[in-house]
């Protein structure tokens, strides 16, 4: 969500309608989660052994852009290590005594997941130490010299952090999970897969040729994936028929109405580009610049368009400021002077 308020269809965080539709579509298990191979076979290794052993899971850090996963995968990691899953996150936990609270209630093998985990409190993460260490949590009792610490016992659990800023995390925090793994953004044909899941879970009958074009303008990312074919079925509904369900045409239909492109970007996202090359001469400008020229907040540009553009290689930062890159003219449909760009590219390397 944008600091106007606006919710955008292909905004990758969740949205607050979206807690139980999104549910009835979360993967109970890894044999059914789409995507992430590699990942999902070194849990899948860790989950095996761990059981056999008859020890809890190692605490377990996920880091990744919104809407790839990291909150199913602690669900999926629950039910494999069939443990109860304990949700809360990080700007929730603001003193030492909601933490006490949660970590009272847990049982020995339960999973606790802490989204948002780079927000909590300074203090707290201090006091999650020795209880991701040794599962003893220290107590101040009275103030002053008279004040005591007792070290609480805690049930032998799992950690699972969920952050989408690794890099906000201390050394110390990072440094106690034995578990860390990076989600990417998803391929084609595995969004295809997810969309033709959701479907079925869906009832909604789909076309090859509308799956596709779907998922190539999801951004990479499942939680995006399900958000358009909702919206896709809307327009199914009302101008198409039972029948034929989703077809290719209503699917281009929907997403040009919902004005996502085939690359999936949004008004905006094509607004910052075009801005760049048409009042800029495709750059250098610098954010502040850019936001005055479309009217919007600075912030909302650095932390909601402006990474996918840069990932997508639409844009690319220089020490001069953003410029528009050979991919950003071809896809806003001008030719790119070809000369000019690499100049500024350069800049880049200095």
């Amino acid at each position: 969500m944008t600091d106007t308020g606006l919710e955008r269809i292909i905004e990758s965080s969740k949205l607050g309608c979206e807690n139980k539709a999104e549910n009835s579509l979360r993967p109970r298990n890894l044999n059914d989660f789409i995507g992430q191979e590699k990942l999902k076979n070194n849990l899948k290794i860790f989950i095996k052994a761990a059981k056999r052993r008859f020890e809890t899971l190692d605490h377990c850090l996920f880091y990744a852009p919104p809407g790839l996963g990291k909150t199913t995968l602690a669900h999926i990691i629950a039910k494999e290590m069939d443990s109860n899953l304990r949700v809360t996150s990080g700007p929730v936990l603001e003193k030492i005594k909601d933490l006490a609270a949660i970590l009272t209630n847990l049982s020995d093998g339960d999973v606790l997941f802490i989204d948002e985990i780079h927000r909590i409190n300074h203090f707290v993460e201090e006091a999650l130490y020795p209880v991701m260490e040794d599962f003893e949590l220290d107590i101040i009792i009275g103030q002053g010299p008279s004040a005591k610490t007792i070290k609480l016992p805690i049930p032998r659990f799992t950690l699972i952090g969920a952050t989408t800023k690794a890099g906000l995390l201390s050394s110390p925090l990072r440094d106690r999970f034995g578990i860390i793994e990076r989600l990417e953004f998803y391929e084609i044909k595995d969004l295809m897969n997810i969309v033709n899941r959701s479907a079925t879970i869906m009832n909604i009958q789909i076309d090859k040729d509308a799956i596709n074009e779907i998922a190539i303008r999801s951004r990479g990312t499942p939680r995006i994936v399900n958000r358009l074919l909702k919206r896709v079925r809307d327009f199914a509904e009302i101008k198409g028929d039972k029948i034929s369900g989703i077809t290719y045409i209503i699917a281009k239909e929907a997403l040009s109405a919902l004005e996502v492109d085939s690359a999936g970007l949004d008004k905006i996202d094509r607004s910052i580009i075009i801005a760049l090359i048409t009042k800029f001469d495709g750059g250098p400008a610098g954010i502040e610049t850019i936001a005055v020229a479309i009217s919007e907040d600075v912030n909302t540009i650095a932390d909601i368009y402006e990474p996918y553009l840069i990932q997508s290689g639409f844009i690319a930062r220089t020490s001069r400021g953003r410029i528009v890159t050979e991919a950003g003219y071809n896809h806003i449909g001008i030719t790119p002077p070809i000369k000019t760009i690499k100049k500024k590219l350069q800049d880049k390397l200095l």
